[in-house]
């Protein structure tokens, strides 16, 4: 039986690469380590192990002891700072990865260098500028809303739509930075101002071995979970979201990843948002992980982590379909006290209160 250590495995992106595995037409030992040790107890693992968080002390000791421990064939580190960390220790890990070069994984997680980047090759971007100082950001402010009447205020490390917010004055940009400056010790050249994008949002995920494209599938976030309580009024995840087949989303998402990466090698996820022309544009790359919501594809027959899986132990795949291999319009529906569900249509389409 394959042995596979999963980490932040309490978070709720590791829980649904868990259940997408457990959903595989063969049976794994999957263990699962995180910081939170009441958060791990949700996780459906066959072994549990807190550890410190992969910023403190002792982290990586930790985890080595328990890949010989439990003897482990593959690591998949979930979270991005996990990523990160896995992916700049990878020799020191006794087991399989499976991640994207190191380099490449630096770059993505740094959203203002990956967007210059992909400018430059060409691909569909938001207009975007650092943050050097506070004494810059009126300059910064101005040359993209010349642009945009709104300027899209965003952390450039961090996941879940982290430090963002849509404004329109240079007051309130001023005083959301300085904000998170007091609460959380960013600088000002941890941000960046971007032009904001009105349109539909997009999120291509995506498998390469070697540099060819294994099988990819695309989702538009229709609604957002809990968006209505975030400052922004949205959020990374969706609690509504559908299969797309749109061939502009395809090959925008597949120019970004070589504009990064000429010779693809792992997980890559591409998130785009609509411009004003209705161009999609990318927004960001997630390498060497999964987005929150794997499960969905898994559940409608796509089961991207047990093919990310079988090609860390080096398996061949049976034939799939590079783009597109579930059909459009399926839709997954979940929330944060109920089982998701995905459904083929839109219900109730026609129902009335008499």
């Amino acid at each position: 039986m394959k042995r596979i250590l999963l980490t932040g495995a309490g978070g709720t992106a590791s829980r649904n690469v868990i259940a997408s595995l457990r959903m595989a037409p063969e049976s794994f030992y999957l263990v699962g380590v995180d910081s939170h040790p009441f958060h791990l107890a949700s996780a459906d693992v066959d072994a549990a192990y807190v550890v410190p968080r992969c910023t403190e002390p002792g982290y990586l000791e930790a985890l080595q002891h328990i890949i010989r421990e439990e003897q482990i064939d593959v690591v998949h580190p979930q979270p991005d700072v996990e990523v990160a960390f896995l992916s700049a220790h990878r020799e020191a890990i006794p087991a399989r990865l499976l991640l994207p070069a190191d380099e490449v994984i630096q770059r993505c997680q740094d959203k203002m260098a990956c967007n210059r980047v992909l400018a430059e090759a060409g691909v569909s971007v938001p207009y975007s500028v650092r943050v050097p100082s506070m004494e810059a950001l009126g300059t910064c402010f101005e040359a993209v809303q010349q642009r945009s009447p709104t300027v899209w205020v965003r952390a450039i490390r961090g996941a879940g739509s982290r430090a963002a917010l849509p404004v329109r004055t240079l007051e309130q940009a001023e005083s959301w930075i300085c904000y998170w400056m007091d609460k959380a010790g960013l600088h000002p050249r941890d941000f960046m101002l971007a032009e904001y994008l009105p349109g539909r949002e997009f999120a291509f995920q995506s498998i390469w071995y070697e540099g060819e494209l294994v099988v990819s599938m695309a989702r538009e976030r229709m609604e957002y979970l809990m968006g209505h309580l975030m400052p922004s009024g949205q959020s990374s995840s969706p609690s509504l979201a559908r299969t797309v087949h749109r061939e502009d989303v395809n090959e925008t998402g597949t120019a970004a990843i070589r504009a990064v990466d000429p010779v693809p090698h792992g997980i890559y996820g591409v998130d785009m948002k609509e411009n004003a022309d209705g161009v999609p544009s990318v927004t960001e790359i997630n390498p060497g992980r999964f987005f929150t919501t794997i499960n969905f594809f898994s559940t409608a027959g796509c089961n991207m982590p047990w093919y990310y899986v079988r090609l860390a132990f080096g398996e061949v795949l049976p034939e799939l379909v590079p783009y597109n291999p579930l059909p459009a319009d399926l839709y997954w529906v979940r929330g944060v006290d109920h089982t998701p569900r995905l459904l083929t249509e839109i219900p109730f389409a026609s129902s009335c209160v008499a």
